[in-house]
């Protein structure tokens, strides 16, 4: 018999309309929003980045089939959230913008 508590999911650092930068992939160095999260699998969909076009049948009467873009998942190991001081993926966000270390460097 299965007891009925049901696995913890995994925690994520992004949220739904979070800005992110993607760092690796077919749309490396792009940045956009988030659109969900899949946290069983450890996906992010990010707006306009990964984008696949998906054939679709016409379901009702008048209702028009065709090809769609739509946006496709990016594991989260491929994606950094985006500083808003520095506009860059960063790892860590700095909760201040003059404490931000990444415009020192420049």
């Amino acid at each position: 018999m299965r007891s009925a508590v049901q696995p913890s999911l995994k925690k994520s650092k992004f949220k739904k309309g979070d800005q992110v930068q993607v760092i690796s992939g077919k749309s490396k160095g792009r940045t956009g929003e988030v659109l969900r999260i899949d946290l069983k699998r450890s996906l992010v969909f990010v707006k306009d980045c990964s984008v696949q076009m998906r054939h679709t049948k016409p379901r009702r009467q008048g209702e028009s089939g065709g090809i769609i873009p739509q946006e496709g998942a990016i594991h989260f190991s491929n994606v950094l959230q985006l500083c808003e001081t520095c506009s860059r993926g960063v790892r860590k966000l700095c909760k201040k913008p003059a404490e931000c270390r990444y415009n020192k460097k420049k």
